[in-house]
């Protein structure tokens, strides 16, 4: 009997645990961090969030070992006598396609105005973006497509959740198009893969077929779902319409075929369009997986290791760094420019 209550316990009913000083019970303080409640992870799953940290590592790591191992094989006389058969028209050509790929990014932050619902000036919106992308490619994607984007628009006044609406929308229309490009060139067919490489023209048509399931699958939610709005991990996802996703499809894909034709220039015509595309979407996915900045290595050992067989080491070499000096480190010359002065109007608004 309680002398509180008048009433007995059930016997062998248990007490319930008493907070402690840190706060919580005893088993909250020491409940399992994932698996059913009560229920502690078992086999790989305990160790998953461990692994999950070390397999970008490893990765690099195999990539550094392969571009070291392909650096000293290179005859670095010869990819610099291959740099110099460049003549102006076809670096002017690939120069000005270059200027196209950025302005349509650009574009993808000026389409998410609507979404995020702001009114900056298209001008400066494009300006932002323009900044962003250039300084993502070379210095990663938490200085340039986050870092960049944070500073700037809330300089212009947007709060942290208009930000981050802006930020994922351009992010999601950069891989939509992504899936739709790589989905339609790996189902055609069209592809030229080298003869040991084990995937085969079936298994990539199979891989096409489940890129375009899924880019048809988030334009048929936009078109047809009455729910607007998901959680995830506690942030709150919104579908837009139909129309804007339409929009992120037509963008991002026009982005990856210009990006895709800057190399076709670069390669002379040598190669295949579809092939471009196919290596240029592989190269993207082992850039993302590795998280090195520019990719640096990751690119040339995916062109090196997918096209090695068609050309010669030097001459792969040679097209991959006046790539890089075309789209990577002329762009970002003016994205420094531009940021300074963006950084100089914001300042001298705000003395104002």
């Amino acid at each position: 009997m309680t002398a509180s209550t008048g009433k007995s316990r059930p016997q062998g009913a248990a007490r319930s645990p008493r907070p402690t000083a840190q706060g919580g019970t005893p088993s909250s303080r020491h409940a399992p961090p994932c698996g059913r409640p009560g229920v502690p992870a078992s086999g790989w799953r305990r160790h998953w969030p461990r692994i999950k940290r070390v397999l970008p590592w490893i990765f690099l790591a195999l990539v550094v070992t392969l571009v070291a191992s392909h650096a000293r094989e290179l005859d670095w006389q010869e990819v610099r006598k291959a740099i110099r058969r460049y003549d102006a028209i076809t670096l002017a050509s690939a120069a000005g396609i270059a200027a196209v790929s950025y302005a349509l990014y650009s574009c993808y932050d000026l389409l998410s105005r609507r979404y995020a619902g702001h009114r900056l000036p298209a001008g400066r919106v494009l300006a932002i973006t323009f900044v962003s992308y250039a300084f993502n490619l070379n210095l990663g994607s938490l200085v340039g497509g986050v870092g960049f984007r944070l500073r700037l628009y809330s300089r212009l006044g947007l709060d942290q959740a208009q930000i981050s609406r802006v930020l994922g929308f351009s992010v999601l229309t950069n891989w939509l198009g992504y899936l739709l490009l790589a989905g339609t060139v790996f189902v055609s067919g069209t592809v030229e893969l080298p003869q040991d490489w084990k995937l085969g023209s079936t298994g990539l048509r199979w891989l096409g077929i489940a890129l375009l399931a899924v880019a048809a699958a988030y334009l048929g939610l936009c078109a047809f779902s009455r729910r607007r709005s998901f959680t995830w991990r506690g942030h709150e996802l919104a579908l837009p319409s139909w129309q804007l996703a339409l929009g992120q499809f037509a963008l991002s894909a026009s982005n990856w075929l210009a990006i895709a034709c800057v190399l076709y220039v670069l390669f002379r015509q040598q190669l295949a369009f579809g092939t471009v595309v196919a290596v240029l979407m592989v190269s993207a996915v082992a850039g993302v997986v590795t998280h090195v900045p520019a990719g640096l290595g990751v690119l040339e050992a995916v062109f090196i290791g997918l096209l090695g067989w068609k050309f010669s080491r030097p001459e792969l070499v040679a097209t991959l760094v006046a790539y890089r000096a075309v789209y990577y480190l002329a762009p970002l010359a003016v994205a420094a420019a531009l940021y300074a002065v963006l950084e100089w109007r914001a300042r001298h608004l705000r003395v104002h």
